[in-house]
C-alpha cells in the first residue's frame, strides 16, 4: 500500500492539548486514520459513518473484512443514534460501566456502513474512559470506528511505540498518551438477543456482569472452541489468530506446581538444542527455571491485573529479544484471568494441559 507520513503528537493523557486534538479530529473528518490511547489498548480510528474511511482501517491492519469493528462514542445520545433500538438492559449497563471497558452489541441502525459490522445486523458500541479518546471523539463529532492499532494477528499495542512499530507509514497520525491502563481490550457483551452473552472477556469481568445479569453466559469460543471458516464472528477476537508474537508460543495450563515443572523440563530440552528460549512467568516461579532462558515476569499470581496490564508489552519484548520459542504459564480463568487466558490461548500454537 501507499506509504504515508505518519505524524506523532505527544499529549498529556489527563489534559490533552486541544489544538492537537482538533488537528487529529480534522484527519478523522477528512477520512483519515488516527491511532489514539484508550484505557484498554491503543485504537486505530476512522469516521465510523464513512465506509470508505473504515475500509482504510482494514487495509492498514491487513484485517479480514468479516471481522467487525467497535464504534466508540463520547455520550449516551451518540450511542442511542447508532442502534435500531437499545434493549432495556443496555441502559442499565451503560449507567453502571460507562465510560469504561465494556462494549455492548446491539441491533444496528440502518445508516451504519456494512464495513463496520462485517455484514451483521448488530453493532458493537462503547464509551471509553480515557480523556484523550473522549476528547478526540467529541472534537470529531462522529462515532469513531476503532480496532486495536496493530497489524492484524500481532499483540495489541499498549504504548505508542508499539503502534509506530506496526503501522508507521500506513496511517496518518498517532496520539501518544503514554501507556494504557487495563492492557487488554474491552469486554464485548451481546445484549441483542434474549440472553446476554459474553463474546470477548476483558476489563469488565464475568463475575461483575453476573452480579447484575444472572442469566449471562460465556460464548464457547472464549474457552477455545474455534469458529468454522463460514461462520461470521459476532465480535472482534472470536475467529482469527490474534495477539501472536513472532516466536511460537506454548501455553501450559493446570496445577501451578506441575506447570512450573513442565516448563522447566521443556526449557532445558530446548536450551540443550541450542534454542533461545523465552519464558513468560509469574515472579514467584522465575527462580525455578534454568539459567540461560530469557525470563520475563508479569507480576505475582495473586495480582492478575498486573499480568493483564503487562501481557502484550511482554510478548512484544520477546520479539525484540529475538527468542526462538516462548513457554508461558497459564493461570486460573476467573476474574480478569479469563481475559488473560483467552488472549494467551489465541496467541498459542500449542496448549499443554496438565
Amino acid at each position: 500500500m501507499e506509504t504515508k507520513t505518519t505524524l506523532i503528537w505527544t499529549v498529556d493523557k489527563n489534559n490533552p492539548d486541544q489544538n492537537v486534538i482538533d488537528r487529529a479530529a480534522q484527519i478523522i473528518k477528512n477520512g483519515g486514520l488516527v491511532a489514539f490511547p484508550t484505557e484498554t489498548v491503543y485504537g486505530l480510528g476512522a469516521n465510523g459513518l464513512d465506509g470508505t474511511a473504515v475500509a482504510g482501517i482494514y487495509r492498514a491492519k491487513g484485517r479480514p473484512s468479516d471481522n467487525p469493528l467497535i464504534l466508540h462514542v463520547a455520550d449516551f445520545a451518540m450511542a442511542e443514534a447508532l442502534s435500531a433500538g437499545l434493549p432495556p438492559v443496555a441502559g442499565m449497563l451503560m449507567d453502571k460501566f460507562w465510560p469504561g471497558p465494556l462494549t455492548l452489541v446491539v441491533p444496528r441502525a440502518n445508516h451504519i456502513p456494512g464495513q463496520v459490522t462485517g455484514g451483521l445486523d448488530t453493532v458493537g458500541i462503547r464509551m471509553p474512559s480515557h480523556p484523550v479518546a473522549l476528547a478526540l471523539i467529541k472534537a470529531a463529532g462522529v462515532p469513531i470506528a476503532a480496532p486495536s492499532a496493530n497489524r492484524s494477528g500481532r499483540p495489541s499495542p499498549t504504548r505508542a511505540a508499539h503502534v509506530q512499530a506496526d503501522l508507521q507509514g500506513r496511517i496518518d497520525a498517532i496520539l501518544d498518551g503514554g501507556p494504557t491502563g487495563v492492557g487488554l481490550e474491552s469486554t464485548v457483551l451481546d445484549v441483542s438477543g434474549e440472553q446476554p452473552v459474553i463474546l470477548r472477556p476483558g476489563g469488565v469481568t464475568y463475575e461483575q456482569l453476573a452480579d447484575l445479569l444472572p442469566r449471562v453466559t460465556i460464548d464457547p469460543s472464549i474457552l477455545g472452541k474455534k469458529l468454522s471458516r463460514d461462520q461470521a464472528p459476532r465480535s472482534p477476537g472470536m475467529k482469527y489468530t490474534h495477539y501472536a508474537p513472532a516466536a511460537p508460543l506454548t501455553l501450559f495450563e493446570g496445577e501451578p506446581a506441575r506447570v512450573v515443572q513442565a516448563i522447566a523440563r521443556r526449557a532445558a530440552e530446548q536450551l540443550a538444542r541450542g534454542k533461545k528460549v523465552g519464558i513468560l512467568a509469574f515472579e514467584e516461579n522465575a527462580p525455578y527455571y534454568p539459567r540461560g532462558a530469557v525470563i520475563l515476569t508479569m507480576g505475582q499470581q495473586k495480582n492478575p491485573a498486573t499480568a493483564a496490564n503487562m501481557l502484550f508489552a511482554l510478548l512484544r519484548q520477546f520479539d525484540r529479544l529475538k527468542v526462538e520459542v516462548i513457554l508461558a504459564e497459564g493461570l486460573e480463568p476467573k476474574g480478569i484471568g479469563l481475559a488473560i487466558m483467552n488472549r494467551l490461548r489465541r496467541a498459542a500454537g500449542e496448549i499443554v494441559q496438565l
